[in-house]
């Protein structure tokens, strides 16, 4: 019985073990192999330090673009799908016409559209020049637009995912519509959409290298200058493509972490 009981712990070991192995991140060692090659180039080479400080020059318009355009595609986003939920028949029509035209069209002709022809139609109606208008926040609020459309869905979704239950309980305790969406289900549905705007922010932060189209000097746009002169293709959009990874992984273990303690508090 003893040599039985033995093999049986051996043999669950053994299946443990293997599931471990195959749980393992071995991607995330293949990203670190590749990011860590490029890491010592950089130290040694001094023509890959000259490329990654000129393209280094470009991260804080990256991050600043990233940054607002996401905070205020959060508030449309919030409001377009308040309205894609709504029983009011002309909120509702208006925000599925918006979210529908929005999503179907592609991304970079709707940055041209919004940035050559939205920005500077409104700016004549409020007797400004075109000039009045940075490249730069004509890129953010295109960003904006685009983005609020598609985190509607995500808050759209949301909603939705909460039973109807909680709505009608809170209105038995005397809570109007407005009252029970704000205190009790948005709540709740924000907390259940975490992960799906923690993808949109990610992906966001990779969408603003379009805007350089507009000749933004965000990081993409900083390369593709670079290139123009040096002519060094490979070690230019080599590195670039290091600093997107970079800050894409970085960004996503951090809302990992955030998703965790939310849960954690939930």
């Amino acid at each position: 019985m003893a040599v039985d009981q033995e093999q049986i712990i051996t043999s669950k070991r053994d299946v443990v073990g293997r599931t471990n192995l195959k749980q393992f991140p071995w991607w995330f060692l293949i990203i670190l192999a590749i990011a860590g090659y490029m890491t010592i180039r950089i130290i040694i080479d001094p023509l890959y330090q000259g490329i990654f400080n000129t393209i280094l020059q470009g991260i804080g318009t990256t991050l600043y673009v990233t940054v607002i355009s996401f905070v205020f595609a959060l508030l449309l986003g919030l409001i377009l799908g308040l309205g894609r939920v709504s029983t009011n028949p002309i909120w509702r029509n208006l925000s599925i016409s918006y979210i529908e035209f929005i999503r179907g069209v592609p991304m970079l002709v709707l940055i041209f559209t919004i940035s050559f022809a939205v920005v500077p139609m409104f700016a004549r109606t409020f007797g400004l020049s075109n000039n009045s208008v940075s490249l730069t926040t004509r890129a953010i609020i295109a960003l904006v637009l685009i983005y609020g459309a598609y985190i509607a869905e995500i808050f759209r979704a949301g909603i939705e995912s909460i039973g109807r239950g909680q709505s009608e309980a809170a209105r038995s305790l005397g809570m109007s519509r407005v009252q029970s969406m704000r205190y009790v289900i948005l709540p709740q549905a924000i907390r259940n959409v975490m992960p799906a705007l923690g993808n949109d922010l990610i992906a966001l932060l990779k969408d603003t290298s379009l805007v350089s189209v507009l000749g933004v000097r965000e990081m993409t746009q900083v390369a593709r200058l670079s290139v123009s002169t040096s002519f060094r293709y490979e070690e230019t959009y080599f590195i670039l493509t290091l600093f997107y990874l970079t800050m894409t992984l970085v960004l996503s273990l951090l809302l990992q972490w955030l998703q965790r303690r939310v849960g954690a508090k939930g």
